[in-house]
């Protein structure tokens, strides 16, 4: 059956909330909002006004995890100030893995068996995963598989992801390695959670940059729109298929980017492991 996809042109909070309504889910107990604080000096992450009304709707604690590499989020104090100064304190905060030791999910992944995520997981029942669609320097995209899988390890499991089950190979393991174990992962948390977890996509500010990056090129494609679905997998294909069938004459930067780092493996790799399909009905609500 295909998995249902909800788009908009209109990039709005109001949109966001319209399409998360769409999906007729209600999701139980204490809700984790996984988001992107954005790395200081990034101009393109999507700023915490912009995702008020879904945060508030849900009644969720925004939630992160600190980085394996040097910044302004590789330490919960580092974060949490980054937090502030990007103006998230409306909102509960919590970084996940602010104290050890890590909670290890095991799964039969095709590459690695275990991820490390912070304890403080499990003071959640579900999860609301909302993505910056952008271009990513290591991922070729960065979408909803990202966040489940990178965006919740800890900042060990991050390392032990980026290594393909090897942390100390952070930035040089196989690559393709890297990519399935992104896949492997992300299967772990929406084990972990039931799958209790909604998904919003905001195809904006599309940089090849991530939202990690301080300093990132500027957007290099027109805005798209806002997806939503419960399939994490249907989602992000539906958000790469739009990138290559929209009519922008400068999508060639971003799509060199995706196939350059074979970023599409790891959609191919997450739907081979059954958490999601990669046949969607995109249902358009303009």
């Amino acid at each position: 059956m295909k998995a249902k996809v909800y788009f908009t042109k209109d990039i709005t909070p109001e949109s966001v909330l319209r399409l998360y309504k769409a999906l007729g889910v209600n999701l139980p107990g204490k809700v984790a909002v996984k988001v992107h604080s954005g790395e200081p000096g990034n101009q393109n992450f999507l700023r915490p006004d912009f995702w008020r009304d879904m945060i508030n709707y849900v009644g969720g604690t925004v939630v992160e995890c600190n980085t394996a590499y040097a910044g302004k989020r590789n330490t919960t104090k580092a974060h949490l100030e980054t937090f502030h100064n990007h103006g998230w304190d409306e909102f509960p905060i919590e970084i996940l893995d602010a104290e050890g030791p890590d909670t290890v999910l095991e799964m039969k992944g095709n590459v690695i068996q275990k991820n490390y995520v912070g304890k403080g997981m499990a003071n959640y029942d579900s999860m609301l995963v909302l993505s910056h669609f952008k271009g990513h320097p290591m991922g070729g995209y960065g979408g909803a598989i990202k966040q489940l899988s990178i965006g919740c390890a800890s900042a060990f499991g991050k390392a032990y992801i980026h290594g393909a089950g090897e942390p100390d190979k952070l930035w040089t393991a196989d690559h393709d390695l890297f990519l399935e174990s992104m896949a492997d992962s992300a299967m772990s948390v929406i084990d972990f959670f039931g799958g209790n977890v909604a998904y919003i996509n905001v195809m904006k500010n599309m940089s090849v940059d991530c939202d990690c990056c301080a300093v990132a090129e500027d957007p290099c494609i027109k805005d798209i729109g806002v997806l939503a679905s419960l399939d994490p997998v249907a989602i992000d294909k539906a958000c790469v298929d739009l990138v290559y069938n929209c009519d922008d004459p400068k999508k060639g930067h971003l799509i060199e980017r995706i196939e350059s780092r074979n970023g599409t493996l790891t959609i191919d790799k997450a739907a081979a492991l059954g958490y999601g399909t990669k046949d969607y009905e995109l249902i358009c609500l303009d």
